[in-house]
């Protein structure tokens, strides 16, 4: 019973992940469940449902369908809607019932963008895992497959025409809420010379995305812009810099930028560099790449000593000595029982020490729209 949850909610999953972080790239994201439990994709997660429009379908699978494996009435109907609807793709993610059936979402993929002529990729989600390794192989997807060299970009034009310029990868509502809050990270960079070319994938379309060669470098703010940052460096060798451009480390991460710029290191983590050593005073919780810059900014401007708590899957390398995984609700609760203060989502709050004093962090991948302002 350690992983069940009785008073904490869990973390946005990764079909949810999916739709996030391709929702406003005009293509058609495709989920194949039988209606119910993924519609809490636009009730909860989704902060951009009512005021933007985005091609996001739920299959409705029946249990005729999925007993009978009829994979054609999925294929046709996704192919009547394309056909309508135009989409620049389309991306088909799995939940727990098509996975234990056995679905074969890569084979469907390839007879879609057969008979459609659209570009169509599967994303092997299956409702198990949480949001950063769907949204995670989401954008490495377009990076693979959309991202294109550019004939006559050489180094030089990249200069006079781009200034020093860079990639943000991994930004999504889940992590990031609404898109004033991008605009502060871009403004951040912008003040030491950084000119944001494209962001992955808030406030900018598909034919951005697909230039991203054009900068210099790119910035992994959040986990889930990983992925992407090793397809970009593969294809293009653009080096990347892992850390959230928050107010207080945004000097640092222009440094680091410059850094494998210069240098053609291959990547740098920004906020595990210079942490303090001595006994923890503020704990954080969340994703490790937001919380971790966090807690740089904060050790490097109020002197206080702060270890992050990450809980979410995939995150191993992306931690320092003293920060740690805590998966499941009693482990959480455990590794919060002598935390004096806590950075978190609200709704940890139940699980925290009552004698603590807890600052509220609102975390849309964990407690959806319900801080959002």
């Amino acid at each position: 019973m350690r992983q069940s949850y009785r008073i904490i909610p869990i973390y946005t999953a990764d079909v949810s992940g999916v739709c996030s972080a391709l929702y406003e790239l005009g293509g058609m994201t495709v989920m194949h469940d039988p209606s119910g439990c993924n519609s809490t994709y636009n009730t909860h997660d989704e902060i951009r449902w009512y005021d933007q429009d985005s091609l996001i379908f739920i299959s409705g699978l029946t249990e005729i369908d999925a007993i009978m494996g009829n994979d054609r009435k999925f294929i046709d109907d996704i192919e009547h809607a394309a056909r309508e609807l135009h989409p620049k793709f389309i991306a088909l993610a799995g939940s727990p019932i098509p996975f234990m059936n056995g679905t074969d979402f890569p084979a469907i993929a390839r007879v879609i963008e057969t008979e459609t002529g659209i570009p169509t990729f599967a994303v092997p989600t299956n409702g198990m895992h949480d949001y950063v390794y769907g949204a995670g192989i989401a954008l490495e997807e377009i990076a693979k497959r959309f991202t294109e060299k550019t004939q006559n970009l050489n180094l030089l034009e990249k200069e006079n025409k781009f200034g020093r310029s860079v990639n943000l990868l991994g930004v999504t509502p889940l992590d990031f809420g609404p898109q004033k809050n991008v605009e502060l990270l871009k403004e951040n960079l912008h003040k030491y010379g950084w000119n944001v070319f494209s962001t992955w994938a808030m406030g900018d379309a598909l034919e951005t995305l697909q230039m991203a060669e054009a900068a210099n470098v790119n910035l992994v703010a959040s986990v889930v812009g990983l992925r992407a940052a090793k397809v970009l460096q593969e294809k293009f060798g653009t080096p990347y810099v892992i850390g959230t451009p928050n107010e207080w480390l945004a000097e640092d991460i222009s440094k680091a930028l410059e850094q494998v710029e210069e240098q053609e290191r291959s990547s740098i983590i920004v906020y595990l560099n210079n942490r303090m050593q001595k006994d923890v005073e503020i704990t954080l919780i969340g994703e490790p790449v937001t919380m971790g810059s966090l807690a740089a900014g904060i050790e490097k401007t109020y002197g206080r000593s702060t270890r992050v708590l990450c809980p979410l899957k995939e995150c191993e390398d992306l931690i320092g000595e003293k920060d740690a995984i805590v998966l499941g609700e009693e482990a959480m609760e455990e590794a919060l029982k002598d935390a004096k203060i806590i950075v978190a989502d609200p709704l940890y709050k139940p699980i925290c020490p009552k004698e603590c004093e807890f600052y509220e962090l609102p975390h849309v991948a964990f407690s959806g729209r319900i801080f959002v302002s």
